[in-house]
């Protein structure tokens, strides 16, 4: 059913549709299922080039390849996965099943990415296995990423608890980050057989995501009223026709996530190549961290006193900045790095917790213009962009180190152009993508008293149809 007063007319700020107030079990239990989400993710974006070239033999250029390919992938399995989740609904609700059943193959097909039989290594077969692993592991998180993600948007309505869930998610994701930092990274340098230890590794990641996973399946559950509870494929196109805001947003972070992505891929090369210590990645991770968990803190006051919008384009501001300063830090004052990739950690890590708030407003705005709640096929349309995003990120990195002349292989000493190709990769490029990003989001419509207007609405409708069914 299509709106038919502008949202713009009305001036209160009307109550939202009561539902239960979420606590810390809730909150927790939110952060768990990111947190288990990036043992395969994070581990992948942080670490597969570098194994993919310098363990696994294979040239930076075929993987930048591989990346765009898989990725391109990996976002059309998105979208599918997005219509399973609307047209599913059981006992344990729309959501957690897939995060329940999908959880194991997720995590051993991440241990498959990271074992490349040695013998394998250095010819054309790695780059079958490579690309067979590596799709197969994309499907299997589209299954289990799109139900978590959408999962906030029927948790609850209200803002400030949509932006703690945000808040919650990122600090879930980046203690996972932290940790692969700490475990993984010095195997980089101090490991003689990296192949064995990474296997084994993913292997351990695999005891303790199902455990994160299991948790929260027991406690994340939605509140939020639906009026059709199986959506048809018809409804779904209806989503992205008529939901500018949720276009907008899915522009910006393609954009955005391409220079996110570039900066992650060739972070280990950052370290080990331009600074000279593969072990500073640890420091590096540690205050971008460090970063990210500063403004998650204080993402839902951002939200309250500028709202999501501005508190974006600010936030990505800072972004750029630290990008320009990482591409610019002299290699032999390794602080001075650590300070930009500080601020890139608040820019990039605010900017990631407020867009995962704003897609959770776009179902909304969806249901407000057509209906329908399609949480699913909203999220997946979201993340089908950020996927491109990786796709075009992670390509992006690998093609510029590639054309610097980066050398593939164990102990390979890089040329200075190749030098510079990583801190181009690291710093500009990021910063490029995010500028235009920004010129996106400024012309986001959706702002806080928008939203606030199409929720009273919505609610008022659904009040309205429920009178007269009891009529």
């Amino acid at each position: 059913m299509a709106a038919s007063t502008p949202i713009t007319s009305r001036t209160s700020d009307p109550p939202f549709e009561a539902t239960k107030k979420l606590g810390f079990t809730q909150y927790l239990g939110y952060a768990s299922g990111d947190a288990a989400n990036n043992l395969a993710f994070s581990m992948s974006s942080l670490f597969l080039l570098l194994y993919y070239t310098d363990v696994a033999d294979i040239s930076a250029a075929a993987v930048g390849t591989m990346f765009l390919v898989v990725r391109f992938w990996d976002a059309m399995t998105d979208l599918v996965a997005g219509r399973l989740v609307d047209r599913a609904q059981t006992r344990w609700g729309k959501f957690r099943p897939f995060i329940l059943f999908g959880a194991l193959p997720l995590l051993l097909m991440s241990v498959a990415v990271f074992s490349i039989p040695t013998s394998l290594h250095g010819t054309g077969s790695a780059l079958v296995w490579a690309y067979v692993t590596y799709a197969l592991l994309g499907f299997l998180y589209s299954l289990v990423n799109i139900p978590y993600g959408s999962l906030a948007a029927a948790m609850t309505q209200v803002p400030g608890e949509r932006a703690k869930l945000a808040s919650w998610r990122v600090y879930g994701s980046n203690l996972t980050i932290l940790m692969l930092a700490f475990v993984v990274a010095p195997q980089i340098k101090g490991s003689s057989d990296l192949q064995r230890s990474l296997t084994i590794t993913t292997l351990v990641f695999v005891v303790v995501g199902a455990a994160l996973y299991l948790y929260t399946f027991l406690t994340a559950r939605e509140q939020v009223r639906r009026d059709v509870p199986r959506v048809s494929i018809r409804q779904s196109l209806a989503t992205f026709k008529t939901n500018r805001p949720l276009i907008m947003l899915c522009l910006s972070s393609l954009l955005f996530l391409t220079g996110m992505i570039a900066a992650s891929t060739v972070g280990a090369f950052y370290a080990r190549d331009v600074l000279g210590n593969a072990t500073l990645f640890i420091y590096m991770t540690l205050v971008q961290t460090a970063g990210t968990f500063v403004v998650a803190a204080f993402v839902p006051t951002i939200v309250r006193t500028l709202g999501k919008k501005n508190g974006y384009l600010i936030l990505g501001v800072v972004a750029i900045v630290a990008g320009v300063g990482i591409t610019l830090a002299p290699a032999g004052v390794p602080a001075v790095a650590l300070i930009f990739f500080f601020l890139l950690g608040v820019g990039v890590g605010g900017v990631n917790t407020l867009m995962w708030a704003l897609e959770a407003d776009t179902v909304e705005y969806g249901e407000w213009k057509t209906g329908v709640r399609t949480e699913g096929t909203t999220y997946a349309l979201f993340s089908f962009t950020r996927k491109m995003g990786q796709a075009l990120g992670g390509a992006a990195a690998a093609y510029t180190i590639g054309l610097g002349g980066y050398l593939a292989g164990k102990g390979v000493v890089q040329t200075d152009s190749a030098k510079t190709a990583v801190k181009v990769a690291a710093g500009v490029l990021p910063a490029g993508f995010i500028v235009l990003a920004l010129a996106v989001m400024f012309f986001y419509p959706l702002t806080e008293r928008v939203f606030r207007n199409v929720v009273a609405e919505v609610a008022t409708r659904r009040a309205q149809h429920v009178a007269a069914e009891t009529s």
